[in-house]
């Protein structure tokens, strides 16, 4: 009979060649007990391990954003991650944004504005869009923020400030504006 066991999959023992590690990583409000080798990315747990798809593997080289999830409320390209460093942490992916059946403020706003054509970058631009506007909430400034601008007071979130700040997430179909636009809804 075949195993239906991942390979890479030790049952938590620690691997006789040392290129395996146990990590608990909370997923999307789940904490899950992973055995991974060394060299595995986030992004490829998640897909491959987890099933998670809404994570995208672009570029694979972190500069396309369309594998953008949140660890630990912050958002990072899962492909440049390896899973290993992440032990503890916690991971948000599009799949876990939505509460239920009610849809994130974002994803909504995305479907209402029209923000997207093939959706490939769409997982990733939402889970960047959620991370961003945490940015601006905390007040960190951008590139463009005027320096005369009062770094405890949340940064005044312009369509210049939300295209600053979405600029590591392409979009190869060029639903910018719409995604602007639904940035700015979702933010008011």
């Amino acid at each position: 009979m075949k195993s239906t066991r991942h390979p890479a999959d030790t049952g938590g023992a620690p691997s006789a060649d040392g290129q395996r590690s146990s990590l608990v990583l909370h997923i999307n409000g789940v904490a899950q007990t992973l055995t991974v080798d060394h060299r595995t990315t986030l992004l490829d747990l998640l897909r491959e391990r987890l099933g998670l798809t809404g994570a995208k593997k672009g570029c694979d080289h972190g500069q396309c954003g369309a594998c953008t999830v949140l660890v630990d409320g912050r958002r990072a390209n899962s492909c440049l991650l390896p899973a290993v460093a992440q032990d503890g942490r916690q991971i948000t992916t599009v799949e876990g944004l939505a509460e239920g059946e009610r849809l994130h403020p974002l994803q909504q706003a995305f479907l209402e504005r029209d923000a997207l054509q093939c959706g490939y970058c769409t997982p990733g631009q939402i889970c960047s869009a959620v991370g961003m506007l945490a940015e601006v909430a905390d007040g960190f400034p951008s590139h463009v923020t005027p320096p005369t601008t009062d770094p405890a007071a949340p940064v005044e979130l312009t369509d210049d400030e939300i295209r600053e700040r979405m600029s590591g997430n392409l979009c190869r179909c060029g639903a910018y504006p719409r995604i602007v636009e639904a940035v700015r809804e979702a933010a008011s």
